[in-house]
């Protein structure tokens, strides 16, 4: 059974730095491409940042320039640094692997 689980999450100020966290967990031989999501209240879940297998990366427009994307030492872990936080990146975020959700971790941009 594959779990992904993220961590990180909370509430920050306008122009603030959070960092996401998710861990896998079950039988996985290899690195597998990994990405981040998000859903805003009323919204649709939208893509925010991808990472391949082989460090290939792509993110959103509205967080290129402000977010990072970065694989852990552990295998299919994935770190999300979001830094200058806006109000509207305020949505809980998921990370994926393949087929897997996480439970999601709320971030909250507020003052």
């Amino acid at each position: 059974q594959v779990q992904l689980v993220e961590s990180g999450g909370g509430l920050v100020q306008p122009g603030g730095s959070l960092r996401l966290s998710c861990a896998t967990s079950g039988n996985i031989s290899r690195d597998l491409d990994m990405g981040w999501y998000r859903q805003a209240p009323g919204k649709a879940r939208e893509f925010v940042a991808f990472i391949s297998s082989g460090g290939i990366i792509n993110y959103a427009d509205s967080v290129r320039g402000r977010f990072t994307i970065s694989r852990g030492n552990a295998k299919n872990t994935v770190h999300l640094q979001m830094n200058s936080l806006k109000v509207e990146d305020t949505a809980v975020y998921y990370c994926n692997m393949a087929a897997y959700w996480g439970q999601g971790t709320q971030v909250t941009v507020s003052s």
